[in-house]
């Protein structure tokens, strides 16, 4: 089988959950080759969980301009590791990093690139969903190879452990792109829940929570069930909760395999970033609310009665 590159987004030493998935997808298309871009040392602590879900060898592109100048050495580095492979298909996250490295990739390879892939099958057919969740479509890239972002949540990541060839890649990054240089890095100040777009549980606030004190309802329940934190775009637009904590369409997309939805009437942009979760439960107290149409259990109700009731019965079972 020709190999599938997955190139590797980590953090802290760990691979993030979109890398798992690719390595996940990646194994019905071919053979999971994962590809490392990074300082010296990010491959080693890596290895093990590449392995894991899948990785049947892993390309360690490591230099110090990769880490020291934004994105571009990367895509060179990446560029050449095709070039020298001639892989099935490319496969990156649909992250930020991702989409420009990919940008860039398909520019030097003159490649056409999808964004925002939700499944591949074996010939390069891509499925999307655009309009807000609201339309499927499936699409192939005309030039070149498969060269895909993948959307993360798309999929459940599966182990498939395996024992990966770890190969050095020499890696050569040309002046022109050496153009941006990072002056400092500033490590996120991490609290002790979940990331939220990783979380197995999230609970997440609307415009009926009513303020950004109410807040504290929302962020007790997610603590008690050990979850992440998110916000509909009503609540951050109204100052109740950080863009950051955001899920939907023009936020973040989740999958958990619960989804608590406190005061979000379900609008389409809200919808499209958290219908894929495995169990959905609502409190509202418009009975016609939309998100009522996903929801696993839903409570129509005044969520400042629902919640702390059904905070104290969890209090009683832990």
């Amino acid at each position: 089988m020709s190999d599938v590159l997955v190139v590797v987004e980590s953090a802290g030493g760990t691979p993030k959950k979109v890398t798992l998935e690719m390595l996940t997808l990646a194994r019905d298309l071919g053979t999971p080759v994962a590809v490392v871009l990074g300082a010296p040392g990010t491959a080693e602590p890596l290895v093990a969980k590449l392995g894991e879900y899948g990785a049947q060898k892993v390309l360690v592109a490591e230099h110090d301009d990769l880490a020291g100048y934004l994105v571009a050495p990367k895509a060179a580095a990446l560029a050449e590791i095709v070039k020298s492979t001639s892989p099935a298909a490319v496969l990156l996250g649909s992250t930020q990093e991702g989409k420009e490295i990919a940008g860039r990739l398909a520019v030097k390879l003159d490649n056409g690139v999808l964004t925002d892939v939700v499944g591949l099958s074996a010939d390069g057919t891509a499925t999307q969903v655009v309009f807000a969740g609201s339309t499927i479509v499936k699409s192939t890239v005309t030039r070149g190879i498969p060269l895909v972002t993948v959307r993360g949540n798309s999929l459940t990541p599966t182990p498939a452990p395996a024992q990966p060839v770890v190969e050095a890649v020499a890696v050569e990054v040309p002046d022109n792109a050496k153009l941006a240089t990072v002056t400092q890095r500033v490590a996120e100040a991490k609290g002790a829940r979940p990331e939220l777009a990783e979380a197995s549980i999230v609970v997440s606030g609307g415009r009926g929570v009513g303020s950004a004190e109410n807040f504290a309802l929302v962020e007790e329940l997610a603590d008690l069930l050990g979850g992440a934190v998110g916000a509909s775009r009503a609540a951050v637009d109204s100052g109740f909760y950080p863009h950051a904590f955001q899920v939907g369409q023009t936020g973040k997309t989740v999958s958990p395999q619960l989804y608590v939805a406190l005061g979000i009437s379900g609008a389409i942009q809200h919808r499209a970033g958290m219908q894929t979760s495995k169990t959905i439960v609502a409190v509202n107290k418009d009975a016609e609310a939309p998100i009522f149409e996903l929801t696993d259990y839903g409570v129509v109700g005044d969520l400042f009665n629902v919640v702390p009731q059904a905070a104290e019965e969890i209090r009683k079972r832990k």
